[in-house]
């Protein structure tokens, strides 16, 4: 217990940089799949196929391959450094998923609906910002939730590329003493609690939902 206190600190100093890189990666993630979740419910065929490409690319390759692709692949072309190269290859990976829940929260809305706002003289548009995606917000917000506590968790991938998030922090402690089962266990209950705060904030909004 003793060695665990005495670590802590350091760990979390990693653990702020992993809530940085996760919130800020969610935030442009969200960005990209809000709109690419539109474009797949588009009725535009070749806007639809091109978001179905994105997103079947993005969900069929390993987060790790995209991360190095971006970090050593684009180094030559764009050298953004570790930190926005984590936040770049993050985004793109969780756009993809997150384009998949916006997807599927449209199409929860009753159809019916888009028929009236249309018999109204709404454009297509004007029916999807006014009617339709105010609607789906709600259905969407706790899947968001789980994946900003999925990536929270893959976001330790960055320590190979040597990012000093919580993994990387664990690590260089390693280093010091070679504890590695006392180490990586104080590693693990820093991620565990953010974790569960994180699910107890996800089941407070799904209850707050509900009842409105």
């Amino acid at each position: 217990m003793k060695y665990f206190f005495n670590i802590l600190p350091t760990l979390l100093v990693g653990a702020k940089m992993t809530i940085q890189l996760t919130a800020v990666s969610v935030l442009f993630g969200t960005i990209i799949g809000l709109f690419v979740g539109i474009a797949r419910v588009s009725r535009n065929r070749l806007i639809r196929w091109l978001a179905t490409a994105y997103v079947e690319v993005i969900r069929g390759t390993p987060l790790l391959v995209q991360l190095y692709i971006v970090y050593f692949g684009l180094v030559n072309v764009l050298d953004l450094g570790q930190y926005w190269s984590a936040i770049l290859a993050f985004s793109i990976n969780s756009g993809g998923y997150v384009a998949e829940i916006v997807r599927g929260g449209i199409q929860s809305i009753d159809k019916g609906q888009m028929e009236a706002a249309r018999s109204l003289g709404m454009t297509y548009g004007q029916a999807m910002r006014y009617i339709i995606l105010p609607q789906a917000v709600k259905r969407i917000l706790p899947p968001l939730g789980n994946e900003f506590i999925i990536l929270m968790k893959d976001s330790s991938l960055v320590s190979i590329i040597a990012l000093e998030e919580l993994t990387r922090k664990g690590q260089i402690i390693l280093t010091r003493n070679y504890k590695a089962f006392e180490t990586y266990g104080a590693v693990a209950i820093v991620y565990l609690v953010m974790t569960l705060a994180l699910s107890q904030l996800v089941r407070y909004m799904e209850r707050r939902l509900e009842t409105e």
